[in-house]
């Protein structure tokens, strides 16, 4: 029988008397203290306050349009039912604004944070950010993670003013790494911020060290989990990869819905009026028992990640190769110069230098990692039309 866990009566009469008599915890983050790289631009309105001014610039962002063809799990696949990026932020802002709903933060910031946390994601998922941080520090000695690429894309290629708190829960975003409790880090200004995503390029185990420094943040980071978690079970079932039966029923459940109500009740149920955001024990286990079942029977199957692997970083080696060759000689008929370097350069935004001035290697990290996983393999065909090496993609009817 499905078990769906509801809110205990002392909390749910604490939540509605709280609400009527104005007495909610005030523990989400006050938009007047929002803190931006330039604080002369972007003051809030009336109409737009500050972290509506960071969802209007991530959504109308370049680079907001590709979250829907790139992978989330399942490469290779021509099936509209599998999920893509575009979709999984989406489920994730909706898990979290109903956790900060009820606990009554910003959900504003939330959403942000939740839109903005892929955005500097590469084509085909975790094993294509893997195969393209190794070859970046083969040959730079720095690391590519992609949320470390999300601040990037948000603050760096696209100047875009966004604020200090939405870039924090980007940054910090990090859903690999599952905790009991999540307790923000206040952060006060971007000199300190800067010196935490360097020390990442410099050393990947520091991304993991990332707090974030609102409850909002800490809210879509265990909301990452919760989102993908029962959702990566579907698809994998629509993929022929594992069967419904598959995986051990557990005090979150074993389904989607299940999992996505329980954890949500839950984490409100130990969290709400306190400055952090917590699970009890049974659920914490519960979530790292089903986490590591997604491993051994999805994200580690030779279909999955393996594959792309496989077939993936051979491509990316030579792709990176003849871009990095096409760049550091000046073939402006290259796609590195026509469909990217003239591409952001259409976004008029004040830089320190030219954006065509950024290291080489630097912007070829850039373009690979902007593309979809389409545009990938066309732009493969079309500069190494002679290679042997093709993605054939598993159709509707196979």
């Amino acid at each position: 029988m499905l078990k769906y866990e509801s809110l205990s009566k002392e909390i749910e009469e604490r939540i509605r008397t709280d609400r009527e008599k104005g007495t909610l915890p005030d523990f989400g983050f006050s938009e007047e203290n929002v803190i931006r790289r330039h604080p002369d631009r972007d003051r809030a309105t009336l109409l737009r306050p500050p972290f509506v001014r960071d969802i209007d610039k991530i959504m109308h962002s370049p680079y907001y349009n590709r979250y829907a063809d790139k992978t989330q799990v399942f490469s290779f696949y021509k099936n509209d039912d599998l999920t893509r990026r575009g979709l999984h932020v989406q489920l994730v802002s909706r898990v979290a604004r109903t956790i900060g709903k009820a606990l009554n933060l910003n959900l504003e910031l939330i959403e942000a944070i939740a839109l903005g946390h892929d955005i500097g994601h590469t084509p085909f998922g975790h094993a294509g950010e893997h195969i393209l941080d190794e070859i970046y520090f083969e040959r730079t000695g720095r690391h590519f993670s992609h949320n470390i690429h999300s601040v990037r894309v948000l603050d760096g290629i696209f100047p875009y003013n966004i604020s200090l708190q939405t870039l924090s829960g980007i940054a910090a975003h990090d859903g690999e790494n599952e905790l009991g409790t999540y307790a923000p880090a206040p952060l006060t200004d971007f000199e300190t911020f800067d010196k935490q995503i360097e020390a990442c390029y410099l050393d990947k185990s520091n991304v993991k060290r990332l707090v974030p420094s609102t409850l909002e943040g800490c809210v879509m980071r265990v909301s990452d989990i919760i989102a993908y978690l029962g959702k990566d079970r579907q698809d994998a079932e629509r993929a022929h990869i594992a069967a419904a039966g598959s995986f051990a029923d557990s005090t979150i459940g074993v389904y989607n819905a299940q999992i996505i109500n329980n954890m949500t009740v839950n984490i409100i149920e130990n969290s709400y009026g306190k400055p952090y955001i917590k699970m009890d024990n049974e659920h914490f286990e519960a979530l790292k028992q089903a986490k590591a079942e997604n491993y051994d029977l999805i994200y580690l199957q030779e279909t999955v990640g393996q594959a792309t692997q496989t077939r993936v970083k051979p491509m990316m080696r030579k792709l990176y190769e003849k871009l990095f060759d096409d760049l550091t000689t000046g073939n402006t008929s290259s796609p590195i110069f026509t469909h990217h370097i003239s591409y952001v350069n259409q976004a008029h935004y004040a830089r320190p230098i030219p954006y065509e001035e950024t290291e080489p290697n630097q912007i070829v990290v850039d373009y690979i990692a902007s593309m979809t996983d389409d545009y990938f393999i066309d732009l493969f065909d079309y500069l190494c039309p002679d290679s042997t090496l093709k993605i054939e993609y598993k159709g509707y009817f196979k």
